[in-house]
């Protein structure tokens, strides 16, 4: 059974061995970060920096009984509106793909995050040429807001599309 609880400092380590090449870490955190590949005290000093800003993020880590699985953020996209949140930096372990716990986690996150948050929306945003991020997310009950914008990888375009789904 998957569970959450806030993201330790000591996960990054875990987090950023989970990124095996540029692509991946691109459909990640598409231009978050300046260069590939990052190091846990990268991931940690960005997180420092947001919280020093002020933004309202928080950081949680997916677990089960053989250890930590994955990885997400919960923000409030706009300052001072409670009733919308975003997932971003949506992760799981590499080798445990495709056993459901990318769903499982975004169930989760959801729960939390018009259970706990009292939201009323929350959005995501995925690259279209993210095949299987894409279905977790459609399978988990997201829908495409027609809202889109590109992003250029290295000679390709990719497609960023919005999400949402609302209680």
């Amino acid at each position: 059974m998957l569970r959450l609880r806030p993201y330790r400092r000591s996960d990054a380590e875990n987090v950023v061995s989970w990124i095996k090449n540029e692509r991946m870490f691109r459909y990640w955190c598409a231009d978050r970060f300046e260069s590939y590949p990052i190091t846990a005290a990268d991931l940690n000093a960005q997180y420092d920096g947001l919280e020093a800003a002020g933004g309202e993020i928080y950081h949680f880590t997916a677990y089960d009984e053989s250890g930590i699985v994955g990885h997400i953020n919960i923000r409030f996209p706009e300052p001072g509106s409670i009733d919308t949140v975003r997932f971003g930096y949506v992760i799981i372990d590499d080798s445990r793909r495709g056993q459901g716990l990318g769903k499982e986690m975004i169930k989760l996150a959801l729960d939390y995050s018009f259970g706990i948050m009292k939201a009323k929306k929350v959005t995501i945003g995925v690259f279209a040429e993210n095949k299987a991020a894409l279905g977790c997310y459609l399978s988990a009950g997201f829908r495409d807001t027609g809202v889109s914008e590109k992003f250029g990888f290295k000679d390709e375009e990719w497609t960023c599309m919005e999400l949402e789904i609302t209680k």
